[in-house]
Formats: structure tokens, sequence, C-alpha cells
């Protein structure tokens, strides 16, 4: 599955494409690795005391007016899939002998087809030709029977009636259903009216059907963040299934995601619809430190209560009665708190503020049902069933999860892309682990952030122990190099020897793709403590690298430093994952959490408006065509 890495990308680029092809030179940085990665290393402050390598720059020559960059991917003008005019005159009707069913008794389809002429419906250009196609072999009725609308029809109007349910938009899927009652003496009317129910109905039951099955909006069409493979499927095999199927609601039901997960959202938006009587509103500004008062108090614990896991009442259930009501933050009260902020991904102080608040109370329940919302549109994008073994990593929260067989297993912190270099939305396959990797120095910062020090001094890279690769794979010096000329095209590689202080510490775990991301270690611990962790260059950096290792290895975490600590921390070392472990790397406002409780997580990338934008236009184009 590995694929090609994309020159331009923001995100860390593994050195894996020129690892161990070269000589090992001292891989400490100074002020370079602390812009990058955060101050406070150590071994890199004593590595400034030591003088530098005395190396022959190369000779002066001007240098461009303006530094070369290279820019990241793009937020794109959601355009809606267009609606076209269903060509009902392209149906061509075969022989009698050769129609799907033997004429019904009652409405003749061949006789109620030229009716059609001056009807306007409109559908997605795949739908429409859907239509066209399926009717042309099988000419027949499919949602009448003699003069009326069958019963599967019936129930295909109240999967598209119950669309909302599922967070889809009813009116996207309206239809108009003709009365039981009518005239013989009019019989032409009544044929026409159920000629023209019939096509809306196939056309808003594809609409339904290819929404549920992958989504309102196309992922790739947001930005260039969005990586989705298609999710094609065959429109006339849908029509063929609801044809021949009774139950042709089952089939419909079936397309949704298939995974717990999405029922565990779908729940939760049910339980907000229904609540709307017993908002629990808290201000937004509270603030309470242990010992202080405040009437919001009471209001946040019985949310707390209301929305708690059975494990989580079995450990605070009896503090939280004994102090229902209470306007007092007792000492007592702290424990439940600070687990309240560890259940929410926030650091357990146990000082209520605002984003505790948010974290635990919500914005307003609006905010949250539309939060579900998207959550279950961005469900559809990926696979139908997750998988029992799988990686969780969700960007907006800034957390990763494992499950094995279907149970969480591992839960922990991460550091994401910050807003320039925002980690990717995708999903992939890992691959192997990599311990004491070499850190191949990104393009984009090679460019962006480098190059303009190598300009007033090209021995920087040489002084700071990085490694300057040309394209025969030859190491040479970085004062050797006019790093002037090349513009952004600059022909070298640059990375980081393995040790200690290597930018991606002592492992990554690789899921190989065009966004060059993965999962690895950091020196700069202190980066987890933060609520809001969104400061990498795209990666995705663990805050217990080595038992994420040894889960996705399924090895003993002592076996995991074994594997470090070979080769004196100084030689890379591979293990294939030999198991079958998908990894998505998720964007959800609204998850649920190991205990199957839903969170809700601040917009760290600004991509639920953009999402909300996207939907919006899509059922604006879809209604002016009712």
């Amino acid at each position: 599955m590995l694929k090609s890495m994309r020159k331009s990308g923001l995100s860390c680029v593994a050195a894996m494409l020129f690892a161990g092809s070269v000589g090992q030179a001292h891989a400490q940085s100074d002020n370079l690795f602390d812009m990058l990665f955060g101050g406070g290393n150590r071994a890199t402050s004593r590595a400034r005391s030591e003088p530098p390598r005395t190396v022959k720059p190369a000779p002066v020559k001007r240098q461009p007016a303006k530094a070369p960059r290279i820019s990241g991917p793009s937020y794109y003008n959601y355009r809606p899939v267009p609606l076209t005019h269903v060509a009902f005159s392209d149906i061509s009707v075969p022989a009698a002998e050769n129609a799907f069913q033997p004429a019904l008794e009652g409405v003749a389809f061949r006789e109620a087809l030229p009716m059609l002429e001056g009807v306007e419906l409109y559908a997605e250009k795949d739908i429409a030709a859907a239509i066209v196609a399926f009717y042309s072999k099988h000419p027949d009725f499919v949602w009448v029977s003699g003069y009326q609308v069958n019963e599967r029809a019936k129930r295909v109007l109240r999967v598209l009636s119950e669309a909302s349910s599922h967070g889809l938009s009813d009116v996207d899927y309206t239809v108009g259903v003709p009365g039981s009652d009518f005239s013989y003496d009019d019989i032409a009317a009544r044929q026409k009216e159920l000629i023209r129910f019939e096509m809306t109905l196939t056309a808003r039951a594809l609409r339904y059907a290819r929404d549920a099955h992958a989504g309102r909006v196309n992922p790739n069409k947001l930005s260039g963040y969005h990586d989705f493979p298609e999710k094609p499927m065959d429109l006339v095999q849908s029509i063929g299934f609801m044809a021949n199927m009774p139950e042709a609601d089952r089939y419909l039901e079936g397309l949704h995601p298939r995974n717990d997960v999405y029922r565990k959202l779908r729940a939760e938006l049910e339980v907000l619809r229904g609540a709307a009587e017993r908002e629990i509103v808290v201000d937004p500004k509270m603030f309470m430190r242990p010992g202080g008062e405040s009437s919001e108090l009471a209001k946040l614990l019985k949310i707390i209560e209301r929305d708690a896991s059975g494990a989580f009442m079995e450990t605070h259930g009896a503090v939280l009665k004994a102090h229902e009501g209470s306007e007092r933050y007792s000492d007592a009260l702290v424990p439940v708190i600070k687990a309240a902020q560890e259940s929410h991904g926030l650091k357990p102080d146990g000082i209520i503020g605002p984003r505790t608040v948010a974290a635990i109370a919500g914005v307003s329940k609006a905010a949250r049902i539309e939060k579900v919302l998207y959550a279950l549109e961005r469900l559809r994008w990926h696979p139908s069933e997750l998988g029992d073994t799988r990686v969780v990593i969700n960007a907006a929260s800034f957390n990763v999860d494992f499950f094995e067989n279907g149970k969480p297993r591992i839960s922990m912190r991460t550091v994401v892309g910050r807003n320039a270099n925002q980690t990717s939305f995708f999903y992939d396959k890992l691959e192997t682990v990599e311990f004491n990797p070499y850190w191949g120095v990104p393009r984009s910062i090679l460019v962006n952030e480098m190059l303009p020090k190598l300009w007033r001094d090209p021995s920087y890279l040489d002084r700071n122990g990085y490694e300057v690769v040309n394209s025969q794979g030859r190491q040479i010096s970085s004062s050797a190099v006019n790093w002037g000329q090349y513009g952004s095209n600059v022909p070298y590689s640059v990375r980081q020897k393995p040790g200690r202080n290597n930018a991606l510490g002592e492992l990554k775990i690789l899921f190989p793709n065009r966004h060059a991301i993965y999962m690895h270690d950091t020196p700069s611990k202190s980066l987890f403590q933060r609520d809001t962790r969104a400061y990498s260059h795209g990666c995705v950096r663990l805050a217990d690298p080595r038992a994420m290792a040894a889960a996705v290895l399924d090895i003993s975490v002592d076996e995991v430093s074994r594997a470090i600590e070979i080769g004196d921390r100084s030689r890379p070392t591979r293990r294939r994952i030999e198991r079958d472990i998908p990894v998505y790397v998720g964007y959800f406002t609204a998850w649920p959490q190991t205990d199957g409780v839903v969170s809700y997580h601040g917009d760290v990338y600004g991509r639920d408006a953009r999402l909300k934008t996207a939907l919006e236009k899509t059922t604006d184009l879809r209604s002016s065509s009712i």
C-alpha cells in the first residue's frame, strides 16, 4: 500500500527514503530544534557549549531577493453535485416478451410512459442515467401495483421520512404520494400520476441509498487535507435489488455504516433531540478553585452525574449524591472534577474554567446536535465496518485509541498538526514500526524555515549535526552547497540521525501514505500536558509510543525496549506489523469515548464550519429542484 510521497507536503516526511544509505553524523541541534519542537532539551543545551566544527564555507553568491515558499493544502469553495433533467424520452422500451415482469393488472407501464412528456424531474447525473438504464431494460412498475401505491413503496417512503434519525435531511428525499381515491372515468390522469410517482420515488430512493452509503458531501472537494477513496455504487443494480425485495426498506437501512461508533452517535442524536426541555445551561465563563462558591457548580455536578458512565458512577457516585445541589467546591469534589476533566481529554488540574465547562456542559444543545450530525456524515466517508482491531486517531480531540477484538486496549494523548500544517483526514493500514529512526527533514521545513538560515550561514546544518544527502545518496557538507541557487527545488535531502534527541524520538509507527503522516515519539514531552495540542508539522506524536508499538506488534513493552537498545540507539531497525490493522486519521468534534460516552471537542481546524456550508449548499440545490 506504499504510495508516492508528495514533495510539497507540510507534514513530517519519513526519512525512510534514504535511511541507512549513507554515513551517520552527530545529530544534536540548537535553536532549530527548539524552534520546531519546543525548548527545554538539556542535551541540546549541552551541545551549544561545544565548539562548532571548522568547515570551509561556500563562496558567497548573490541570493534571490525573496525567499521561496512551499504552500500546503488549501480549502476549496465547495460545489455540490449538480442536478440534471431525467431524460424520460431516452427510455427505450423493448418488445413485450422481453419485459422485466408480465404486465400487471391495472396501469400498464408502456401505456403510461409517454405521459412523462413535459414532466420535469431533476436528479444527480448518475442517478438520472441509472433510471433510464434500468427502465429501458426492465419496463415495469416497481412501486405501483394495479392502480395503487404498493407495500414495497410504503416501506421505502417510511425510510425516507425517517432520514433525519440518521442525521440526513428529510427534505432531500421528498416524494409526492398519490392518494388512494381516484376515478375510473379518468384513468389517463391516474396513469400519469402513478408513472410520475414511480420515477420520483426511484430517484429519491437512489439519492438516499447513495447518501447513506457515501455521504451527502464529497470530502475531497472540501480541501486538500481530505483524502478518501471513492465509494462507488452500482445504482442500476440498487434499483434491481429494491424491485426484487418485498422489504426494500431493509436494503436501504443496510446501506448506513454498520459499526458501533455510528450506532452510539445515532443514539446520542436521539437523546439530544428528546431532551430539549431538560437542557441545563452553565455559565460558560464560570471559574472556580477548590474552596470557592457558585450557584453554577450545582448545575455542573448535575450534568456530570447525568452523562456519567457506570464505571464513573461506581467510583464517584456517592460523592455526587452527597453534594447534590451544593454551591461550595469542597475538597471532596476535587477528585470528581479531575476525573471528569480527564474523561474529556483535559488536563486534570481540578480547576473549573471555561474549557472544563465547555467540555462537560457543551456550548449548547444545538451545538452538540450539529457536531453529532457532522460526525455521522464523516463516518460515511469511511468503510462501513471499521474493524474490530483498529487504531483511531482523532485530531479534534488530540487523542488516539487502539481497539483489539472490539474492546479498547490503549488510549493516549497526542500532539497533532498546527493550523498551518494540519493533520490530514484519511484512513490507511499499519505496516511497520521503526526503532531509532532517522528524521528526514520535510521539504517544506527545509525550504520555508531552514533555507533563510542557510543563505546567511551555509554551514548551519554541519554545525548542528544534520546530514545532507545528494540525489546519488552521497553525504556532502552543507557548507559546500550554494543554497540560494535552487529556489524551492532544492535537490538535496536533509536528515537527523537516530538518537535520544532525534525529532522522532525512539520510534515511529508507519502507515505509508502520500501525506507522509505517521505516529512517532518525541523528546518534547511537556506539550502532552496541555489541553489544546496542535503543535506538530502534521504527524502524530504519541504520549506513550512504547505502549502503542507493543500493542500493534502484539508484544510486550519490554520487548519494545530491547528493540530500541539494539545497536546502541544508533542504527534504525524495523519490525513488520503482521496483523491487519486499519488506522483512521480522523477529525470528529463529537466522538464516543472508550467507555461509550460521547464527548465533544473544539473545532481546532475550522472544519465543522466548512462542512456545514457544504451541507447547506447541497440541501439548497436539491430543494430548488423539487
